[in-house]
């Protein structure tokens, strides 16, 4: 079986299919170190921290990791906090830094016995006979596998080669956020996400001692023009810290700037290729279904190639796409009604005026219904 990226989607599917006796090999453009230190998000669903859990994948996640089942939502109105582990199936995330995990799934992966190969570049992808060619640094060749998942992310090889007759829908929410990595511990016990006519911002602790902030920032914008201490005017501003206290602040290790689309291939597999992770969908930020979406296809695929494989039973991967993809649409769009709850328009027309009211109703609704909050609740947690 080949594997293309070693990201959260192929490192799962690798060590599942190495535990059920089937050999994999991953390739992976990046080097090692690259790979086992991008910072993504950390926050995993009750499906994929079972899923980790249960195949030996857990480890690490199960003793570093923070259970949380609490978010709060500021504007100005004032905060309400959401207990969403009391509220819709009572299920929480656990917050695990996605460097971690990958970390984990490697060293786990070599355990097994599965192939990695590190700085290899994938030039082309024929689906029809499973077959890659590649360039590393011992020249070109090429493998050749039964099956071929692209796992390598929304700009890979793999989704080019999928036939001009698939459908690509794109969509692209206008909005932009800068991205910070603080050296600093969280200012909030909670998830927190800040409503303000300058723009959102978002507080997300991912360890003891850094946290992940996020300021809406013009889709044209630089986040080299952004200085440290731009970024702690702006969180104070729209995380309202006169009214709510001062953040905890540290050196700025990471900003970058993060154009909030989302994308889903149509069908996600040809021949004897399969899309998985941000291959098959990306999906914006805003509601953390990236990583969540890329373990439960993996997780899929997986148990569909074991019954291929072993018992020549074609069923369940025939159907991938079709049992896939209505969990896709469901992420993508909880994902654009995070996006229209915490943005609001981008001039003071009469429109926008409009719709920033409109964004007010659905956070007075967020905060007064129980129904509401329910929904909110089952959709933020699971897909």
């Amino acid at each position: 079986m080949l594997i293309v990226g070693a990201g959260p989607a192929g490192l799962v599917l690798g060590n599942l299919l190495q535990a059920a006796g089937i050999e994999t090999l991953v390739v992976e453009r990046a080097d090692r170190e690259q790979v086992q230190t991008r910072a993504r998000a950390g926050f995993l669903g009750p499906h994929s921290a079972k899923v980790l859990a249960e195949n030996g994948l857990g480890t690490g996640m199960l003793h570093k990791g923070r259970s949380h089942g609490v978010c709060a939502f500021r504007g100005e109105s004032g905060e309400f906090e959401l207990d969403y582990a009391r509220l819709g199936q009572g299920e929480v995330h656990t917050v695990y830094p996605q460097q971690d995990l990958v970390t984990d799934l490697i060293a786990e992966y070599l355990n097994r016995g599965g192939e990695l190969r590190f700085g290899v570049t994938v030039t082309d992808v024929d689906a029809r006979t499973a077959t890659i060619g590649y360039r590393d640094a011992n020249g070109t060749g090429r493998a050749t596998g039964r099956f071929l998942a692209g796992c390598d992310g929304s700009n890979g090889v793999t989704r080019l080669a999928m036939p001009e007759a698939v459908t690509r829908h794109r969509q692209d929410h206008g909005v932009a956020w800068l991205a910070v990595l603080a050296e600093a511990p969280q200012s909030m016990a909670a998830v927190t996400y800040a409503i303000h006519d300058d723009g959102f911002a978002g507080h997300m602790a991912r360890s003891p001692d850094v946290t992940r902030y996020y300021l809406q920032v013009s889709p044209d914008d630089d986040s080299e023009a952004w200085t440290d201490e731009r970024i702690w005017a702006a969180l104070d501003i729209r995380m309202r810290t006169a009214e709510f206290g001062p953040l905890r602040q540290g050196r700025i290790i990471e900003r970058r700037i993060v154009h909030l689309r989302s994308e889903v291939v149509d069908p996600i597999q040809h021949d004897r290729l399969f899309l998985v992770g941000d291959a098959a969908s990306l999906i914006s930020p805003s509601a953390a279904k990236g990583a969540n979406l890329a373990i439960m296809e993996a997780e899929l695929l997986a148990r569909a190639l074991v019954d291929a494989l072993t018992r020549d039973d074609h069923s369940a991967l025939d159907a991938y796409s079709r049992t896939c993809l209505p969990r896709i649409w469901r992420a993508q769009e909880f994902s654009r009604w995070m996006i229209e709850l915490l943005h609001g328009p981008a001039d003071a027309t009469a429109d926008g005026d409009f719709q920033r009211a409109l964004r007010h109703a659905r956070l007075d609704s967020l905060r007064d219904s129980h129904t509401h909050q329910n929904f909110f609740a089952e959709h933020y947690v699971g897909i």
